[in-house]
């Protein structure tokens, strides 16, 4: 008799986020769930930005919270906590949680004398991706823990020193404006020259000149770039706008590493209309996804608008560039020109490629209560959380074979939208909702849907009903897209169709199809 090769039903898969059983209350009063450690660590670390305050917690709060946690984990679980911290720089390309967390890593494994798993310098390396990351990751040290560095952080820093420091990297983050320039990082880290860089020695010599000296430092003559920066800054004041204006300036200061911030304070005047044109060729898509406004008001021609359209909207651009989506909402709420419409909404649509085309009817509930709007992604963004809820939910219901869009608070209604509409005109629709009533959201709209997703804070006010997970079939998969990181879930996760995810980029919803085909989803790092 066969026992093994035979035809079953399939298992209920499970996800790694995983509830307690502990009963906890929301910050409305709701009956929440408890997580692990590990599950509270990733949806925190995915929506925080450091020193960011919440609607119900302070930044200090939550970065204490990230602290203890982190060290907690450095110690009893070294390897999972390693890769949650490189996968977080990497693809989750979150800088400051990434570093907080690796130095609070090394902190711990120090104090308590273990050296399981993988080293204190490997993970110090594994985090510091730019070329300012090393002076950031110093001063973050410095300040909490004192001058005394430990030699595994000084030794990872030294390899990512060695990785990073270059010509234009030095003339793009060595500025004044920082604490630890690149000469004080050499100072304190002790970082010897790559034997394969022989070009490297005279770099850092420099970096060292150009902090102790800066009179008499002199640019190694082997590197073009910084060579041809020079000549530029000794160019007197009233030659510098010829510069911009000539045939070949845009190639000239591309050549001597020059970026739009350092352009303004070298002309010593407006960046205008030729100044902008003049840059525009060697600006990174980032940085003209954030100056469209400044192109306009300058009234950057319609040729170079044009250009500057095909750059932000090249597909291959915006996944090199690793933008979040809510920054082309950003610019499309700032910019004042129709004139870039539309290359945002493509631009849009490209980071937004892994969100799946669900099959059946699905239910998108989006949080819109006033604690969304409340808390702001980040410091230098505008823009909030529920901003971020109605990106992903109206591209899941676009996408969707069959889905009802819903905006909830203390009440709730239908977003409507047409197949193929544009995702920045759908969000013109949502409102702010007030309450969170996330409840009678789902008991409202649920119509016997395939599936349900609900993008929110999971902090709902409490109902006689029970919390919103149990109004869905237990046979009905609820999907739960954490963008806030509290300690209280709204629901169980984990198993029994009832999963939530975090973070504010689209890789998660890669793990609705995995987990419905009975595939079991595991850390994105894992995966």
């Amino acid at each position: 008799m066969a026992r093994f090769n035979t035809r079953a039903a399939k298992p209920r898969p499970t996800s790694r986020v995983t509830s307690t059983g502990r009963v906890l209350r929301t910050y409305e009063g709701g009956r929440g769930r408890e997580r692990d450690a590990r599950s509270e660590v990733f949806l925190l670390a995915v929506s925080n930005f450091v020193t960011q305050q919440t609607f119900y917690e302070s930044g200090a709060d939550r970065d204490d919270r990230f602290a203890r946690l982190v060290a907690e984990l450095a110690v009893t679980d070294p390897e999972w906590t390693a890769g949650l911290l490189g996968w977080l720089r990497g693809e989750g390309n979150l800088r400051t949680a990434s570093i907080v967390g690796a130095a609070e890593y090394v902190k711990a494994r120090l104090d308590a004398g273990v050296t399981d798993g993988p080293t204190n310098r490997q993970v110090i390396d594994s985090v510091l991706q730019r070329p300012d990351e090393p002076g950031e990751l110093l001063a973050y040290w410095t300040a909490m823990y004192g001058r005394n560095v430990p030699k595994p952080v000084k030794r990872g820093i030294a390899d990512a020193v060695r990785r990073l420091y270059g010509g234009k990297s030095l003339l793009k983050y060595d500025t004044a404006s920082k604490g630890y320039r690149f000469g004080d990082v050499l100072n304190l880290v002790h970082a010897a020259p790559d034997p394969d860089k022989p070009w490297q020695g005279e770099l850092f010599q420099y970096a060292l000149d150009r902090r102790h000296n800066p009179d008499t430092a002199l640019p190694p003559e082997s590197n073009r770039t910084l060579v041809a920066h020079r000549e530029l800054m000794a160019l007197p004041v009233e030659e510098r706008r010829a510069v911009v204006t000539s045939e070949g300036g845009a190639e000239r200061l591309a050549a001597a590493g020059m970026t739009w911030e350092a352009l303004a304070g070298w002309l010593q005047g407006p960046m205008d209309k030729a100044a902008w044109e003049a840059v525009i060729p060697s600006m990174g898509s980032m940085a003209l996804v954030r100056n469209l406004r400044n192109f306009d008001e300058a009234g950057v021609s319609d040729e170079v608008a044009a250009q500057v359209a095909a750059r932000i909207s090249d597909p291959a651009e915006v996944v090199r560039s690793r933008q979040f989506p809510f920054r082309y909402l950003a610019a499309y709420q700032h910019a004042p020109s129709l004139r870039w419409a539309y290359p945002l909404e493509q631009a849009l649509g490209h980071s937004l490629a892994n969100v799946p085309a669900l099959p059946g009817r699905t239910l998108v509930l989006v949080d819109r209560s006033g604690s969304m709007f409340w808390s702001r992604l980040s410091d230098r963004s505008q823009l909030n959380r529920a901003d971020a809820a109605a990106i992903f939910g109206t591209a899941l219901a676009l996408r969707a074979a069959d889905a009802d869009l819903v905006q909830f608070g203390t009440d709730s209604d239908e977003v409507a939208f047409r197949r193929g509409e544009s995702v920045l005109k759908v969000l013109e629709r949502f409102g702010d909702l007030g309450g969170t009533d996330t409840t009678e959201a789902v008991r409202r709209h649920y119509r016997k849907h395939d599936r349900v997703l609900i993008v929110t804070d999971e902090q709902y006010a409490p109902s006689r009903h029970g919390d919103p997970t149990e109004q869905v079939p237990a046979d009905v998969p609820v999907y739960t897209w954490n963008l806030a990181g509290y300690r209280a879930g709204h629901g169980p996760s984990g198993k029994g169709n009832r999963h939530t995810f975090g973070g504010l980029s689209d890789a998660a919803f890669r793990m609705v199809p995995l987990l419905e085909s009975a595939r079991d989803a595991d850390w994105p790092w894992a995966a």
